[in-house]
């Protein structure tokens, strides 16, 4: 089967809305896609502020949670131990 649906968000992405920034930062906790043809993908989202809402996950859909104002954060975590050490720690010099 062909899906008609293009997909956004998936379980474990963190997102905040542009909108409504007192909800603070989200996490996708449910990801939900129809097996007909024309049916529904959502997602649902818990917030910071305690509540879980649910948005379209279809992208090619006008309703879409992105056209809503969700946004993706994009993480990127560098560890220490992993990061290649190029600097040299250098001495402050002061001025005569």
């Amino acid at each position: 089967m062909i899906a008609d649906y293009s997909l956004y968000l998936q379980v474990g992405d963190h997102v905040y809305h542009r909108r409504y920034a007192r909800w603070g930062m989200g996490i996708v906790v449910e990801e939900r896609r129809s097996e007909l043809p024309g049916g529904f993908c959502y997602v649902r989202i818990d917030f910071q502020d305690g509540k879980v809402r649910v948005f379209d996950n279809n992208y090619k859909s006008v309703n879409c949670c992105y056209y809503a104002g969700i946004e993706k954060i994009e993480e990127r975590h560098i560890r220490l131990e992993e990061a290649p050490r190029t600097r040299k720690k250098a001495k402050k010099m002061l001025p005569p």
